[in-house]
């Protein structure tokens, strides 16, 4: 027997990364909202690296923060060592990286779900989803409460049925100790769900007084902080940094690892769920390259008050002892104090091609699936489809059109479009190569490509958007007055050229055609700029860089044209791909399982050649002119 537990707009299951920023989204799109965890104590738990950002997933961060999310917010006010990375490439691949203050970034965010209006949390295990006539309809909690909702949104991370695995030890548990939600996966194979099993891991934690760092080499934060959110001024979260130290595996440790892979859960058979490739642990890499020497070590702090390190690259599901000892191989780490051991843990999740690109499963309505139970790794992965579930969650309760982001309009519509169209067989990583137009959707613009989108839905809020009104403007009207000052070709001016070793002029030219010079920026020709505005350096580097890039952006820009056209072309639901004839029996079977919502995603799709499309494309334009049924017969 259950006992009505209340009633609510959106619940949403996990308190990790990608429930945090759901339950806020919804909550603060005026939707009632229940978050239902099955410790308090672990929202926002950073289980892994304690670190936020990096290569491609500090665009991740940016974008979230551009859609009215949290996540970047809560680390420029808990960091403690920030840096740029990839400085010396273009500004397409320009990441943010920063190391967090583990527990401080767990309380803050905490806080700021118990202060949201509109959001309840509550310390219980969600066992059941009740679904009628294909709809969400409520769910069952461990005590017996029936609460009833009308969307749903699951951030079950590495929870379901989760398992932990150290050598030849294994057991029951979510990641650090917690419990694990063994009942929730049945309910979801129950409702014709079809889950598999991955795999993740941590490396050990050691005692920092027992670290030599005068044999590592020092990793300073950047003097110039830059903050993750367009919402953060410097000025306030200026801090004075913690350094992270470098230093290196030894052919003792390749020894001990060799001597010990048959005990390593993943070569002897007792692992059974799929590792990410691009986060290997220390013995995978160890045997993927038998001839690399050594191998880097990061170790970086977890927190400001507290002396437990954590060691980058010493991911290890090896037996406690053959642990110990293999750290104590590494240069700086011979004496080293482990506190806590390295595992793997095992867990359920979903193929994400069962979802729709909102995020919604297709065979219920109001189910959404968000973070590592569609098959990412990575707290940024998460949070940005989270932040998206959350807020199509809402847009489903108020009856409003969900937000789909494409491929041209975020790294979030990349990874998400990567999911739900191609599917995984493994954690899926974000990587900016795997974004192909990568140019446009640069970390420094996010909020000129997604704010006005947040604002439509009712996420950002009128001090943010207020905030992007002004920077678009000071952007625009910055380029616009370069573009009319003109740079003539004065004795003075081709000697200041010739100092940055860049040729004279011939006759006069425009500063912003100027700037275009490869060795030449918006910075370095300021002397001849005598009445450059004061103007915040965010909106200078932006002037910088559309002023350099504007060729290649511009060609960039033509490649979205030609793939939005496809994109504007959409594939109604009704569709049955076993009638229309000249279709190949893969082609069929691949598009009745995806069901694409345009051309172009059907384009993507594995298995579906360039001859299928185009009679997708004669299939489409009958339809539009005589109706689906005639053109079936």
């Amino acid at each position: 027997m259950s006992y009505n537990a209340g009633e609510y707009d959106v619940v949403v299951i996990g308190g990790g990364h990608a429930g945090c920023e759901a339950a806020l989204a919804s909550a603060r799109m005026g939707c009632k909202t229940l978050m239902c965890t099955m410790n308090l104590d672990s929202i926002a738990f950073m289980p892994c690296n304690p670190n936020i950002g990096g290569t491609a997933k500090g665009h991740l961060v940016r974008e979230i923060d551009a859609l009215g999310g949290e996540m970047e917010i809560n680390i420029d006010h808990t960091f403690i060592q920030t840096r740029m990375l990839n400085t010396s490439k273009g500004p397409a691949v320009h990441s943010l990286r920063a190391q967090a203050d583990k527990r401080k970034y767990q309380e803050r965010m905490k806080h700021v779900l118990e202060t949201q209006e509109n959001l309840d949390l509550r310390q219980t295990e969600v066992v059941k989803i009740d679904v009628q006539n294909n709809e969400v309809s409520g769910v069952i909690t461990r005590t017996g409460g029936y609460i009833k909702t009308k969307s749903l949104v699951l951030a079950t991370g590495t929870y379901l049925k989760g398992k932990i695995i150290i050598g030849e030890v294994s057991y029951n548990s979510g990641p650090n100790g917690f419990f694990p939600a063994n009942d929730l996966s049945q309910s979801l194979l129950d409702l014709g769900i079809p889950l598999r099993r991955f795999k993740t891991g941590t490396p050990a934690r050691v005692n920092k007084r027992s670290v030599n760092f005068s044999k590592m080499t020092e990793q300073k934060g950047d003097e110039k902080i830059v903050p993750f959110s367009f919402m953060s001024r410097v000025e306030d979260i200026t801090r004075e940094q913690i350094s992270c130290w470098l230093t290196y595996t030894t052919d003792e440790t390749m020894r001990i690892i060799n001597d010990n892979i048959h005990r390593s859960p993943m070569y002897n058979g007792a692992i059974e769920g799929v590792g990410p490739r691009y986060c290997p642990s220390i013995e995978d890499k160890v045997m993927r390259f038998p001839d690399k020497q050594q191998h880097q070590i990061f170790i970086e702090p977890e927190g400001e008050n507290t002396d437990e390190m954590y060691v980058q690259g010493m991911s290890s599901s090896l037996p406690e002892e053959v642990q110990l000892d293999m750290l104590k191989t590494v240069i700086g780490l011979e004496k080293v104090e482990m506190m806590r051991t390295g595992y793997a843990i095992e867990y359920d999740c979903v193929d994400p091609t069962e979802l729709k690109p909102t995020l919604e499963f297709k065979k219920i309505k109001g189910l959404f699936g968000s973070g590592q139970l569609n098959g990412t790794s990575g707290y940024e992965e998460a949070a940005c489809q989270g932040l998206l579930a959350g807020m199509n969650a809402a847009l489903t309760v108020q009856g409003k059109e969900n937000i789909v982001l494409t491929r041209s309009d975020a790294y979030i519509g990349v990874l998400i479009d990567d999911l739900v169209t191609k599917g995984t067989n493994e954690p899926y990583r974000m990587m900016t190569s795997r974004a192909e137009y990568r140019l446009l959707l640069r970390q420094d613009n996010a909020d000129l490509r997604l704010t006005e989108i947040g604002y439509k839905a009712g996420l950002v809020t009128e001090e943010r958007y207020s905030k992007f009104l002004k920077r678009k403007e000071e952007i625009e009207k910055e380029l616009e007055r370069i573009k009319g000052i003109q740079i003539t070709n004065k004795n003075e001016v081709n000697e200041f050229l010739t100092t940055l070793n860049s040729a004279e002029l011939k006759k006069p030219i425009s500063l912003y055609e100027l700037i275009k010079r490869p060795e030449l920026d918006y910075f370095n020709v300021e002397p001849l700029d005598v009445n450059r505005p004061e103007l915040p350096e965010d909106v200078k580097e932006q002037v910088n860089i559309v002023s350099k890039y504007e060729g290649y952006i511009e060609k960039q820009l033509e490649q979205v044209n030609q793939f939005k056209k496809l994109e504007n072309r959409r594939l109604p639901d009704s569709i049955d791909y076993n009638k229309i004839k000249g279709l190949r029996i893969e082609a069929i079977q691949k598009l009745s399982n995806i069901r694409p919502i345009n051309i172009g995603q059907a384009s993507r799709i594995s298995g579906v050649s360039p001859a299928d499309i185009s009679v997708l494309l004669i299939y489409l334009e009958h339809f539009n002119k005589s109706g689906a049924q005639k053109v079936e017969e």
